[in-house]
């Protein structure tokens, strides 16, 4: 592809880097309506034969559920049952004995959700609105008032826009596993195919994290028939949690009056438990009310306050907000009660490789001594390395550079202003480029489900249309007055 393919005669290209379920609802809420300026052309860059799978939704493990149930997953906020549609329409439950979850509610596996996205801008792709270019972008660099963007197989693109679109970095591979790095029993990444290939049905496992993603390793092994024993790591030793009972509206007002403090946010969010436990009612009500106006709650914060929780709240607010599917809960709780799984409070202290497989040394919370323990595979499931995400690409790595890039000072991806440009090395906001989805976390607080997602999206996409719609009004004016 070259510039002039993508532009045409003066005409406006965007780029979307990453066409996972951020960059695909970028694109289609672009398009949606014919709402977009005359001349803009839409261009997605994504490896993948689909937009709108990604990581989280490209997996073909039928262990791997949507996490909230499916009524709550759209495309299109302004059509909340679309999804719901698509599953009727496609009866995609045929063959899945597992879709729903003991609350009655359907979860279906994560690979459908994919498919339904890709179905959606198809037809958009089709009817010449949305370029799909499938390319791995390798470097960016400023060309005149736009961008020059080279793809690895050397192919090239001018953008006059660019939106970052990449959501979830690697995982961080923690210090003391460096040496082992390349072993074939050390998973540094479960989103790569097969990577849970090497471990045989009685391999003992130690997994490091206890997230979500710990969550699906269990459940993918379980399915693959495996037996070993089973231990789950992290600092605190918390596990994310279940769903709470079906129907049940949030609770709770964090918005008049907002904290303004970590602990004053802490100690309301306390509060509003016991309220709701003297209703008869769970946590569950109050936490989606702090999630429903997260972002609201988060902008009232000073960033010191912001990066307090970062680092010291953000874990139990991760495990219960992020909640598993009902079927993969029923795993976990099988495995502990059976014995077969292990959840600590721990970190790795050092690691030998012995034999066929690893001694580690578990450093136990709030414990003087070690724990040692003889595994024979070990899985890092500690989530994105958003902290590390500048230097996880080469094309940021090259933003990063110019200066037009930096990290946000909470450390949960890309520093962004209110209208989700970045700000550069020099504090001025980059007009032309727009960061999507998580890599805004830090600006908006709330921004990693879903929902979050797609309102962050559409939120994006009219920002560009408002950005262009002024450029050509402005065009208009010149000629004009010519």
């Amino acid at each position: 592809m070259s510039g002039q393919d993508a532009a045409g005669a003066g005409g406006i290209t965007i780029v979307i880097i990453g066409g996972g379920f951020t960059g695909a609802a970028v694109a289609a809420h672009l398009v949606a309506d014919g709402k977009l300026a005359a001349g803009a052309k839409v261009v997605v860059v994504e490896p993948r034969e689909d937009l709108g799978q990604g990581l989280a939704y490209s997996t073909n493990d039928p262990a791997h559920r949507i996490n909230v149930p499916a009524g709550k997953m759209t495309l299109f906020p302004a059509r909340p049952d679309d999804f719901l549609n698509y599953l009727a329409e496609c009866s995609t439950e045929v063959g899945d004995e597992g879709l729903i979850g003991r609350d009655g509610l359907p979860y279906p596996r994560r690979s459908v959700f994919g498919d339904y996205v890709a179905a959606r801008l198809r037809p958009l792709i089709a009817e010449g609105r949305i370029e799909h270019w499938r390319a791995t972008i390798q470097t960016v660099r400023r060309d005149g008032q736009a961008y020059r963007l080279r793809a690895v197989d050397g192919s090239e693109i001018r953008a006059d826009f660019l939106v970052l679109a990449v959501s979830h970095p690697p995982p961080a591979l923690p210090r003391v596993l460096a040496p082992l790095h390349g072993n074939g029993k050390l998973v540094t990444d479960v989103t790569v195919a097969g990577a849970l290939a090497a471990i045989a049905a009685a391999d003992r496992v130690l997994i490091i994290g206890n997230g979500l993603t710990a969550a699906d390793v269990v459940a993918s092994l379980k399915r693959r028939g495996h037996y070993g024993h089973i231990t789950s790591i992290s600092r605190r030793g918390l596990r994310s949690r279940g769903h709470g009972p079906a129907g049940r509206e949030a609770l709770g007002d964090f918005v008049t009056e907002p904290a303004m403090t970590a602990s004053g946010l802490l100690r309301r969010v306390r509060a509003g438990v016991r309220e709701a436990e003297a209703k008869g009612l769970t946590w569950h009500c109050v936490l989606d009310a702090v999630r429903l106006q997260g972002q609201a709650v988060w902008a009232a914060l000073p960033m010191a306050e912001r990066r307090r929780i970062a680092r010291h709240v953000r874990p139990f607010w991760d495990v219960h907000r992020f909640r598993i599917a009902p079927q993969v809960e029923d795993v976990i709780n099988d495995a502990l009660s059976s014995r077969k799984l292990e959840i600590l409070a721990a970190s790795v202290a050092a690691v030998e490789r012995t034999g066929s497989g690893f001694t580690v040394s578990l450093r136990q919370r709030h414990k003087r001594d070690r724990r040692e323990i003889t595994v024979d595979a070990i899985v890092v499931t500690t989530g994105p390395g958003h902290g590390g995400i500048l230097e996880s690409q080469d094309f940021l790595r090259d933003l990063s550079a110019a200066g037009l890039l930096q990290p946000c000072p909470t450390g949960l991806g890309i520093a962004c202003n209110g209208d989700a440009h970045p700000i550069s090395r020099s504090g001025k906001a980059v007009s032309d480029v727009l960061i999507a989805g998580p890599l805004a976390r830090g600006t908006w607080g709330e921004l990693m489900g879903l929902p979050q997602v797609t309102e962050h999206a559409v939120f994006v996409a009219n920002r560009i249309r408002q950005i262009l719609a002024h450029r050509f009004d402005h065009r208009a004016a010149v000629l004009r007055a010519s």
